[in-house]
């Protein structure tokens, strides 16, 4: 371990500089809404989010020193902090709250209010920054040199090399006009089709590609092993196992559904078997994923959980220099009983007194997971469904031995299992966050304060967010496919009422433990078999993007460069689809959208418009080539 009385932050202790001012939390929390509705759209359609912290320390940097001639560093520092607060906010709500939609849409309640949307997510937010700051001096400084933290140390980078020019956040702001002229292109004016598929003559399996800069962008910023393993298990389901119900079921009638195979394959193709029946096996082999996982990380859950709380015992603070100053022990305490007792006085948040305590219990011990898990292996493979997973289980199995059952009783599984979520998902973020300010001279507590703001205002807007997407296309639709949200439902559906084709999801379970015997990652893949293979492939499309781009830098160096900027650029263009994706629900809700859709005017073939898409992804990706080739920087990646 690094002796931490020697490190020296990069702006000194006794240095008073501008930090927590209107400019870097009104900017702050502009992005935490940008990148947190983006997120929250992008997670619904692909069952995954992407992080925001390098995007908005990029974004941050050329906004207070290119656009505003600023010269505080930490003023930077606060702008990415309080940003990048709705990307992880709208990670925990989108994988649980849409269940919520899914019932009401099934007629067995009403729809929740945007009101309960927000409270829960409020809730969760503050918890997750709350329980964090105690385990500040534990895990970020006495541990430096220990942890890692490699988002955190990414974004002090960043800053650090902003202080020689900011011209890099241009290749973010590029990205989010692409991505939005892409996507307006494509779903707004419906100038050709966002899909792209080929079927086969006398074989029942479907195969071909969207053309989404968003969905394109995951694949290049997570990598083509990643893309690979999500694509292979696309193949198998709508290559493999779609053609073998369709030739060994097609005369018979197989519960959920009411008509023949043969029949719904008839009317809907390849798209009505997955629909009916693909979905499960791919819920079960998500959901054996997650417990895979988390049961892998248990000896490191359970080492980190009790290293920690002994840290937080055996750390003296006797420096009361600005950057060791944390919110005070007592507000934290008194905020935390507040928030609890809140989860079970306010009639909206269906949650009984157990329930509660099962938010605290809980929350703490995965917020103290998260923040450690974080540490050492990054965000990106923090087990965050595999916790959220766990959560349901137990808490719906309480609450039923309990007496609270039937809908308020799953009502008040993913109630919790949500604020849970969202604990999990602000711990580990505020953890990169806080680690980024103690390398760079930060005041903890204002950024602790920043966090706080962050998460309220994300909160207040993901409610409207998740309300708007739902009235445009409905959650569980082709457009939201709300993966991880339809399987938490299906898990405490199955508690409760016992009413899954429990056949379909043991053959997912079973696949899944398959794919973790020859050692591949089993969450990937068993999202491959959720998801529709041309999302799969639209991935995979930007896995063999990156694959091609790690190929032809002259030296290492110049080849991180490349990635480097297009990772940005990747990340431009998700939000830049989001926000775009957000205003056509505006339009859709409205019943306006008609009005700039153009597809019925163009009088040509299905052949010519299937050209068009090709030419439009080439574009996107020819696009990403020139952005990622641009500018020289040097960036340390995740």
């Amino acid at each position: 371990m690094k002796d931490n009385n020697s490190f020296k932050p990069y702006v000194p202790a006794n240095k008073i500089t501008k930090e927590f001012t209107f400019t870097s939390i009104f900017t702050g929390v502009i992005l935490a809404v940008v990148f947190g509705a983006a997120n929250a759209y992008l997670g619904l359609r692909v069952g995954m989010t992407v992080s925001a912290s390098i995007p908005a320390a990029v974004v941050a940097m050329g906004i207070i020193r290119v656009i505003l001639k600023r010269n505080s560093i930490l003023e930077s520092n606060i702008v990415q902090t309080v940003g990048s607060a709705g990307e992880s906010l709208a990670a925990g709500a989108i994988f649980t709250l849409p269940a919520l939609f899914l019932w009401a849409a099934e007629g067995k309640m009403e729809a929740p209010s945007i009101i309960e949307i927000t409270l829960i997510a409020i809730i969760g937010g503050l918890l997750g920054v709350l329980f964090m700051v105690p385990l500040r001096n534990a895990l970020i400084v006495k541990e430096h040199g220990v942890l890692p933290y490699p988002e955190g140390q990414a974004c002090a980078e960043v800053l650090m090399a902003g202080e020689e020019g900011g011209a890099n956040a241009s290749t973010v702001f590029a990205g989010m006009g692409f991505g939005a002229l892409f996507k307006f292109v494509i779903d707004g004016l419906k100038a050709v089709p966002s899909e792209i598929s080929i079927r086969f003559k006398g074989y029942a399996g479907e195969i071909g590609t969207q053309i989404y800069p968003a969905v394109m962008s995951v694949g290049y910023i997570c990598g083509p092993k990643i893309a690979s393993y999500m694509f292979a298990g696309g193949v198998l389901s709508w290559m493999v196992i779609i053609p073998l119900i369709v030739l060994f079921g097609s005369n018979e009638i197989l519960y959920p559904a009411g008509d023949t195979i043969g029949e719904l394959y008839n009317a809907g193709g390849a798209g009505a078997i997955w629909g009916n029946y693909i979905r499960y096996i791919g819920a079960g082999a998500l959901a054996a994923g997650g417990i895979i996982s988390l049961i892998k990380s248990m000896p490191l859950i359970i080492r980190t959980f009790v290293e920690a709380v002994k840290s937080i015992k055996g750390v003296k603070i006797s420096d009361d220099s600005r950057i060791s100053k944390s919110l005070n022990i007592k507000f934290i305490l008194l905020a935390i009983i507040l928030l609890t007792l809140s989860i079970w006085f306010i009639d909206v948040i269906p949650v009984s007194l157990i329930g509660a305590f099962i938010v605290v219990i809980f929350g703490f011990f995965f917020a103290t997971v998260s923040s450690r898990m974080v540490g050492l292996v990054g965000s990106s493979n923090n087990p965050v469904s595999g916790m959220a997973i766990a959560t349901l289980l137990i808490a719906t199995i309480i609450l039923k031995l309990t007496g609270d059952t039937g809908i308020h009783g799953m009502q008040g599984a993913i109630a919790i299992g949500s604020i849970i979520c969202i604990i999990a998902a602000i711990a580990g973020d505020t953890s990169q966050d806080l680690k980024t300010g103690f390398i760079l001279g930060a005041t903890p507590k204002k950024q602790q304060i920043g966090e706080l703001i962050g998460v309220t205002l994300a909160a207040l807007a993901i409610g409207s967010v998740l309300y708007l997407l739902d009235m445009a296309w409905g959650f569980g639709s082709e457009e939201l496919g709300a993966p991880q949200a339809t399987l938490m439902k299906m898990i405490i559906e199955g508690v409760m009422e016992n009413n899954l084709p429990w056949g379909l999801v043991f053959a997912g379970v079973f696949i899944a433990v398959v794919v973790e015997i020859v050692g591949i990652p089993v969450l990937p893949f068993a999202i491959g078999i959720y998801l529709p293979v041309q999302l799969n492939a639209c991935i995979m499309a930007g896995g063999i993007v990156r694959l091609f781009f790690n190929r032809i830098g002259k030296n290492r160096e110049e080849g991180e460069e490349i990635i480097g900027n297009g990772v940005l650029y990747c990340s431009g263009m998700i939000a830049g689809e989001g926000l775009v994706g957000i205003v056509l629900a505006v339009l859709a809700v409205f019943g306006v959208e008609k009005y700039v859709d153009i597809s019925d005017k163009l009088g040509i073939t299905d052949t010519l418009l299937s050209i068009g898409s090709v030419i439009v992804f080439v574009m996107i990706i020819l696009s990403v080539a020139v952005f990622a080739n641009m500018g020289k920087r040097k960036l340390v990646r995740k």
